[in-house]
């Protein structure tokens, strides 16, 4: 390499080393901001699916769970569907973030 050069090459080097810095903290940035709303959503999953008898916590009060409720009351919410629509939706881009992070 021609020495004439080097700082040059230097000065270059250094600049992409900082945008590639910058680059990781935005990425790392956004996967801790995805993983939180990941915990919140799952958080309302698993309570929703508790309250509807889905998990097998709480499973001596499941059993004495009135029989008398209608069967549409125990069906899922449009609402709660877009719910975990966009947890899966969250889980696929926290995956390929994590692909570009160490």
């Amino acid at each position: 390499m021609d020495p004439t050069y080097t700082g040059d090459m230097l000065r270059h080097l250094e600049k992409q080393d900082e945008l590639l810095m910058d680059s990781y903290r935005s990425m790392s940035h956004e996967l801790h901001k995805l993983q939180v709303e990941e915990e919140m959503l799952m958080r309302k999953f698993y309570d929703l699916m508790a309250a509807q008898g889905r998990t097998k916590k709480k499973q001596d009060e499941i059993n004495v769970l009135d029989e008398s409720e209608p069967p549409q009351s125990k069906a899922l919410k449009i609402s709660d569907i877009s719910s975990l629509i966009k947890l899966l939706e969250l889980e696929l881009k926290i995956s390929n973030l994590k692909r570009w992070l160490p």
